[in-house]
């Protein structure tokens, strides 16, 4: 499958200081994946170190055809998977 980065995720990794690589590791590595029901995204979480810190770090993507197109990244603040789980914006896919 390709595997494309949006002009936002590419931003956003300049922004944040974070490399390159580490979309495309959530995206091929993670175990736990959600669906976004307020977007219509997929969701791939993974545990990460981040900035010198272990943090869970989401990746926000959609696949179309032949393509996963990576949209977006940004590490999780405390509780904010389980807020989001909780009130049903997230839903875990098997």
């Amino acid at each position: 499958m390709k595997i494309e980065y949006s002009t936002h995720l590419t931003q956003r990794l300049t922004l944040r200081g974070i490399s390159h690589e580490l979309p495309y590791r959530i995206y091929v590595e993670s175990s736990e994946r959600y669906c976004d029901t307020e977007t219509g995204h997929s969701i791939a979480i993974m545990p990460t170190m981040i900035n010198g810190k272990m943090r869970e770090v989401m990746v926000a993507y959609d696949i179309d055809q032949q393509t996963a197109k990576l949209l977006t990244i940004h590490p999780l603040k405390q509780g904010q998977k389980e807020n989001r789980v909780k009130a049903g914006r997230w839903r875990r896919l098997e």
